[in-house]
């Protein structure tokens, strides 16, 4: 690809990147990205991506191949199937992308495709191999018997892990004060998101809420 090809693509990826998170995905237009990327030519977007879409995917893809290769080096030097370590390899490489103003957009973008979270076990071919094997190793480290009830936990875990990565990569961009430091925040997050795995059911035989009579 010709050198200013590659800089257009390059300048159109990080404008849709920046409004996708500011924005919010659904609201940008295609012609807002042309705009702020300082493209002349309207169908600058549509010619390298051929859509909307197609910038996502790829602003996905260029974050999600490395992310999901730091989480099996990480899983690796871990060396330890049990929920909390399982959770530690999800979430270092997520909480890295905070140190960036692109990671933090990337994790702003992705608490927004809550929509899509609940295919990754029904549709793995679109999810990152080693993000894959170690949501299904959870799901297996539950303490519920049930699999559906199961298969919620994980997609409860992946909704706290992604909302709260966003909000705070929202407020270090607004330059609001954080609660925690760095190093409290992603071991707190490790706890919460271990407490949604293992904590015990309450829909176990004889265990279940009464509803409130009125």
């Amino acid at each position: 690809m010709p050198r200013d090809a590659t800089e257009t693509r390059a300048r159109l990826i990080a404008e849709a990147e920046r409004l996708f998170a500011e924005q919010g995905i659904w609201r940008v237009r295609v012609q807002d990205i042309v705009a702020a990327a300082g493209q002349k030519n309207s169908s600058a977007l549509t010619y390298h991506f051929g859509s909307r879409n197609g910038v996502l995917d790829a602003i996905l893809r260029e974050h999600g191949e490395p992310i999901d290769q730091d989480r099996g080096e990480v899983w690796a030097a871990l060396d330890d199937d049990q929920t909390p370590a399982l959770i530690e390899a999800l979430i270092q490489p997520l909480t890295r992308r905070l140190a960036t103003a692109s990671g933090r957009c990337y994790l702003r973008i992705v608490a927004q495709l809550s929509a899509e979270f609940s295919r990754w076990d029904f549709d793995p071919t679109h999810v990152p191999a080693n993000l894959n094997a170690i949501l299904r190793l959870l799901r297996d480290c539950s303490s519920v018997d049930d699999k559906a009830q199961r298969d919620e936990r994980v997609l409860g875990m992946i909704q706290l892990m992604t909302a709260s990565l966003a909000e705070r990569a929202r407020r270090i961009e607004a330059g609001d004060p954080l609660a925690t430091e760095d190093n409290v925040y992603a071991a707190n997050l490790v706890d919460m998101l271990t407490g949604i795995i293992e904590a015990p059911s309450r829909t176990a035989a004889g265990t279940a809420p009464q509803s409130a009579s009125r």
